[in-house]
């Protein structure tokens, strides 16, 4: 298995994990997690050359980051 696959992978995983601790209401876990998950598809993104997933990605990355700066 090559390094993009083991990113996207791990990626998937722990943004699944951040849904699921979004829907039990595991604050603030939820948002490190879907912001590492974001953070590696972002990474992924750049490594496979697709705009469509960095967009996506960094534009979710800065929504989340929001979320994690309203708690501080």
């Amino acid at each position: 298995m090559n390094k993009t696959n083991v990113i996207k992978w791990i990626a998937t995983a722990i943004t699944l994990f951040g849904a699921l601790a979004t829907s039990f209401k595991f604050d603030p876990l939820n948002i490190y997690l879907l912001n590492l998950g974001a953070f590696l598809f972002l990474i992924w993104g750049f490594l496979i050359k697709e705009r469509a997933m960095i967009a996506v990605n960094a534009g979710l990355l800065v929504i989340y980051l929001m979320g994690f700066l309203t708690r501080l």
